[in-house]
């Protein structure tokens, strides 16, 4: 009884994982940890792209909640918000910007918000059946990403005004978010197939 609340509905988390016991709970924790140093060497990894150089952090968000679904998939960004507050260096902008909730608090808030939002929908869909498929995994990838942008543009918005926020926090980003959502959207079905085999 007590598996079935920490049930993990992706085909890769199931095709993975041991079937129950102390080894599953052992592995829960261990991918927790994993996908937390995965997200913060992600924010930290910057790829050269037109307009500006984009991190792979989205990338790292889209891929673990597909692939670790709702609940594993929140616990890992939860882990990795739960560093970040307590003054660890993991987002994009640390430490230069600030550490700890005085960074979190400020003009990048949005994002980080988006971040859980995004997680929390890809992984839902993603145990209900998208992420064998690579046409509506992206659809979800797409709205999930967009979400980041949206809440991230939203609190932006009311430090320096809604057209500086889309122009500096949303515009240059649009095409390197399309790139990584498409990336996303075919490894994931590809890597479950390759499985099953």
């Amino acid at each position: 009884m007590a598996t079935d609340i920490v049930k993990l509905r992706t085909p890769m988390m199931e095709a993975l994982l041991p079937k129950g016991g102390i080894a599953r709970y052992a592995s829960y924790v261990g991918l927790a940890v994993i996908g937390s140093i995965l997200l913060w060497v992600s924010a930290k990894t910057h790829v050269p792209f037109f307009p500006v150089p984009m991190t792979l952090q989205t990338l790292a968000i889209l891929l673990i909640a597909a692939t670790c679904g709702f609940r594993l998939g929140l616990a890992i960004m939860g882990l990795y918000m739960i560093e970040g507050m307590l003054g660890l260096p993991i987002f994009s902008g640390t430490p230069d910007r600030g550490i700890g909730i005085a960074y979190m608090m400020g003009p990048t808030a949005g994002y980080l918000v988006g971040f859980v939002v995004a997680t929390g929908l890809v992984g839902w869909f993603a145990e209900r059946g998208a992420a064998q498929s690579a046409l509506k995994l992206f659809a979800v990838m797409f709205a999930g990403a967009a979400l980041i942008l949206a809440l991230g543009f939203a609190w932006l918005a009311t430090f320096i005004g809604a057209e500086a926020a889309f122009n500096v926090g949303v515009a240059p980003f649009m095409l390197g978010e399309l790139f990584k959502v498409s990336i996303a959207a075919l490894l994931v079905p590809a890597a479950g197939k390759l499985l099953k085999r």
